[in-house]
């Protein structure tokens, strides 16, 4: 701000832009020469109050080189609408001492929160409290009113009790925004929570990012950027993220502002081995650095120099999958039996089984997946199994030689747990069909042998066949003869 016969031009206000992107509009070598168009004040109020004087001063912001920006060192001379200046350094007092850690910590806050308001309110609110910390006096004599604009104080009591008077909302807001400072200042620090058990390519799981004060305390309202690697944000539906805007599905990044309790929530679907989430946003850095006019007489910006980015990162590693090798058996020798049919079934029997891709292994005739038994050896070996889970093979059909025995309400089966990265070895037997221990004769029934050891015997030849037929029929006669003489 500066002296002149008309009202006085006040403090600049504090910008939201990036520091960076802020220094290099407003940058110069320091030999520029110092720009002449007239200042523009921003939004903002004409307020009073300074001790022994009857002008007024703005508080609010301007606008310099395209931009809203805020300014201290009070009463020198507004900034032009060309003002050219140059990087400076931390943000100091009008007398040039070191601001006190909270209250710098305070501006860096308000620079990030509220740098870019819209609000008259609040950007006269914005501007108080930054001369209120960098222009405050040291004694009395500080506010004299005959001291130059170069060595004057400012008068807080006294501008608060105008605004009070005049701008009542724009005084309740210098209250809010100091309470806001004091209690979310920071520094801050940000982290990512990985979800609890196992994950699975193609299943979503819940990941947590959050922001906390310099209490440990959540911050609501922050925006966060966040970045999957490996993986997608969503999980397919229309609702892919918890929290307060949902991503689109299978998107790679998304920005989400905190809720209540600091924190903001997505589901991650994995799509490859290590999947990982990124934040990243802007924080308030612990002390403000200002923007150095090339005219040493005219009001410094106060820039977001004072923001830095905060990044956190969690990663997981996606389970392993496992694999089932399964030999079919003789029960009597434990040699391998080939020609089984099994299916590939859950914990239940019935259900499919699951892939490392966590889709169902289904057959074509829309039942579990069935694999057959080698020839040779009797195995036969599953592979790429969602892993942890419980599984079973179950016997669909006996191979040859073992039908007798075979139940289809109660076929062979064994079960385990698919461990990640491991193979689970079951073993199903199978009862041989018995050989007969008699041939049958005439209409009698067969009779079936009860034991495992096979039995032999001798059968007659053709002829000895003939002659017992005969005998038989003879003996039929004689019996009849008899009978008649009776």
């Amino acid at each position: 701000m500066g002296w002149s016969t008309r009202p006085r031009a006040g403090v600049r206000a504090l910008t939201g832009l990036v520091a960076a992107a802020l220094l290099g509009i407003l940058s110069v070598t320091a030999g520029a020469p110092a720009a002449s168009a007239a200042s523009q004040e921003g939004i903002g109020h004409r307020v009073g109050g300074q001790q022994g004087t009857d002008y007024q001063v703005w508080l609010g912001s301007y606008v310099v080189g395209g931009q809203q920006v805020f300014c201290v060192s009070f009463l020198l001379r507004a900034p032009d609408t060309d003002e050219q200046y140059k990087p400076g350094d931390e943000l100091l007092t009008k007398w040039g001492t070191k601001l006190p850690a909270e209250e710098a910590a305070n501006i860096s806050y308000l620079l990030l929160r509220y740098g870019d308001t819209k609000n008259p309110d609040e950007a006269s609110a914005l501007a108080h409290l930054l001369h209120s910390w960098t222009a405050a006096p040291r004694s009395p004599a500080d506010l004299e009113p005959s001291l130059p604009a170069d060595k004057v104080a400012y008068d807080a009591p006294g501008h608060l009790r105008f605004m009070r008077d005049n701008f009542p909302a724009a005084a309740d807001a210098v209250e809010r925004l100091k309470t806001d400072a004091e209690t979310n200042r920071g520094p801050w620090t940000a982290s990512v929570t990985e979800p609890k058990g196992d994950q699975h390519l193609g299943e979503a799981a819940e990941w947590t990012a959050t922001v906390k004060n310099a209490e440990g305390k959540g911050i609501p309202d922050v925006p966060v950027k966040l970045t999957a690697t490996d993986a997608t944000l969503g999980d397919g539906k229309a609702d892919g993220a918890a929290g307060n805007t949902s991503p689109q599905a299978a998107a790679k990044d998304v920005t989400l502002k905190t809720g209540t309790d600091g924190t903001v929530t997505v589901k991650l679907t994995p799509t490859g081995g290590r999947p990982k989430l990124a934040a990243s946003l802007t924080a308030p850095a612990d002390r403000p650095y200002v923007q150095v006019p090339v005219d040493t007489k005219t009001q410094r910006v106060v820039s977001t120099g004072g923001e830095k980015e905060l990044t956190a990162e969690g990663v997981v590693n996606v389970a392993k999958p496992g694999k089932v090798q399964v030999t079919k058996t003789d029960a009597n020798t434990g040699a391998g039996v080939g020609g089984a049919v099994l299916r590939i079934t859950g914990k239940d029997k019935t259900s499919a089984a699951l892939g490392q891709d966590g889709k169902p292994l289904i057959g074509a005739d829309g039942k579990p997946a069935v694999v057959t038994t080698d020839g040779k050896t009797g195995g036969v070996t599953v592979e790429n199994l969602r892993a942890p889970q419980e599984i079973c093979v179950v016997e669909a059909s006996p191979p040859p030689g073992y039908t007798n025995a075979y139940d289809p309400r109660n076929p062979p089966s064994a079960c385990g747990t698919v461990k990640p990265g491991e193979t689970l070895a079951l073993t199903v037997t199978n009862k041989p069909n018995e050989v007969p221990r008699a041939i049958p004769a005439g209409d009698q029934p067969i009779a079936q042998a009860r034991g495992v050891v096979e039995t032999s015997y001798s059968v007659p030849g053709p002829a000895g066949l003939g002659l017992l037929v005969l005998l038989a029929a003879g003996l039929i006669g004689f019996a009849a003869r008899r009978a008649s003489r009776r």
